[in-house]
């Protein structure tokens, strides 16, 4: 009986940490987004994303359907592949604030696969959150 309690338990704090994010209430001056943080990695079978890819890929893939503007992080990561393997290499971290909308997040999903068709990569990592936001 405790096993199922503590099992019955958890499972309802997982849900309510979820109805949270939907739950979300701004203040004042503020309003609800989401912001994604895209996780592109940059090795591919014969090399690396060169920073001019980078650049051409921001600039044609990712402008034109996010014009209200961008952040890019430069960073180090690393992920285990699919085939056991651990990976380390160099990374582009995007950060997008968009409405909370079907189109935001076709868009965002057109930005990863393209990502993944032109650089060979086997995965995009993609953290989506709810916020606040005021300009």
């Amino acid at each position: 009986m405790p096993i199922r309690f503590t099992v019955a338990l958890a499972f309802a704090l997982s849900l309510s940490a979820c109805t949270t994010l939907h739950g979300l209430h701004c203040k004042g001056g503020e309003q609800l987004a989401i912001q994604d943080s895209l996780y592109f990695g940059t090795g591919k079978p014969n090399g690396a994303v060169t920073a001019d890819e980078w650049a051409d890929f921001l600039r044609t893939e990712v402008t034109p359907r996010f014009p209200q503007g961008l952040t890019v992080h430069e960073a180090s990561g690393q992920w285990r592949g699919a085939d056991g393997a651990i990976v380390r290499e160099a990374t582009h971290v995007l950060q997008l604030v968009h409405p909370d909308d079907a189109s935001s997040d076709k868009q965002v999903a057109e930005i990863i696969a393209s990502y993944k068709a032109r650089f060979q990569q086997e995965a995009v990592l993609r953290v989506r959150a709810g916020t606040c936001v005021s300009f």
